[in-house]
């Protein structure tokens, strides 16, 4: 509550002019006042907000990282989703691919890898055989192909442009 302040002797009290500079004396009094309590006390209330400025720094800066936590994890499973559709995608083109390169190969008259594989296959077992065969006779048998491979080549003679040609008869 305001003091009470008396008003001068040359004024009446309930004057209109009377009470206005009451009013601004007692205002001006109430500034003095919160002057004087704030030099008190400004150095408590400027460690109180510096205390109250770290807590709501913490909190900001928690909500922050939550937020940033979860936008990441949000990122990494939409990544996952998009290289999984891929890797699909790909897949998928590999296959066509694929059919395409061995019909154009049969195409081509090319076996395919199967049809490859029966051979060595067969290639295998006519070996086996082969050697079943050398076994039991203690004589090699040989293939075509190893008979023209150890015969001896003989090269004939090229034939020169002068042989050739005949001799006139006169």
């Amino acid at each position: 509550m305001a003091p009470q302040v008396d008003p001068p002797p040359d004024e009446e009290p309930g004057e209109p002019a009377q009470n206005i500079k009451d009013s601004a004396h007692q205002i001006w009094l109430a500034g003095l006042g919160a002057f004087a309590k704030a030099q008190q006390e400004g150095a408590k209330a400027f460690e109180s907000l510096v205390k109250d400025g770290l807590g709501m720094q913490k909190k900001t800066q928690a909500a922050a990282e939550e937020t940033l936590a979860q936008a990441q994890n949000r990122m990494a499973g939409i990544a996952s989703e998009f290289g999984t559709r891929a890797a699909g995608q790909w897949g998928k083109l590999e296959n066509i691919f694929e059919d395409r390169v061995a019909r154009a190969l049969e195409k081509l008259g090319m076996p395919s890898a199967a049809e490859m594989a029966a051979l060595r296959t067969r290639i295998d077992e006519l070996n086996a055989r082969i050697e079943v065969l050398e076994r039991r006779t203690r004589k090699p048998v040989t293939t075509t192909v190893q008979r023209r491979a150890a015969a001896p080549r003989t090269v004939a003679p090229a034939r020169t442009g002068a042989a050739r040609k005949r001799s006139p008869k006169a």
